[in-house]
């Protein structure tokens, strides 16, 4: 019994330190075997792009021709935390605007990113605010009553 009572503790603090450990999620571009740093501004073309870095994650808003982004991200999220950004990578590769060459490779990171806080409120509406009975009384009286040809009031209706 008492040999068994060590082995018991040594499991159960390898079982309990295993919940500290962080999982670790990989989100976006993911370069296993394409290196954005290779890619070289004047010699490279769209082609070559993406052949070796495949389609970009996104483009630019107003010239989707001319700036392509690969994004990848790594996330670590603790039991009962919510998941923390650790790293963020973002390729720039610019294009020239008449043609299919690489104008420019920009790498960012974590900390060229910005933080923007969302504003919550919320825009108004054109025209006038309508109050509760208004709004249970308004179309009182607008309706129109179906029209029947029934001249007789309680008589059944020919189908």
């Amino acid at each position: 019994m008492s040999r068994f009572v060590p082995l018991f503790v040594a499991v159960s603090l390898a079982g309990l330190s295993a919940a500290c450990a962080p999982m670790i999620g990989s989100n976006g571009f993911q370069a296993i075997d394409a290196k954005p740093q290779d890619i070289v501004a004047g010699t490279d073309t769209k082609e070559t792009v993406l052949a070796r870095l495949g389609s970009p994650s996104t483009t630019s808003t107003f010239e989707p021709d001319q700036v392509w982004y690969y994004i990848s991200q790594t996330t670590e999220k603790y039991t009962y935390n919510r998941p923390v950004v650790a790293s963020r990578t973002i390729t720039e590769v610019t294009f020239e605007p008449n043609g299919d060459k690489v104008a420019a490779v920009r790498t960012l990171g974590l900390a060229d990113g910005e933080q923007i806080a969302m504003n919550r409120t919320e825009t108004p509406t054109r025209g006038r605010a309508l109050t509760v009975l208004e709004q249970l009384l308004g179309n009182v009286g607008r309706g129109q009553l179906p029209r029947t040809e029934d001249d007789t009031p309680g008589q059944r209706r020919p189908d």
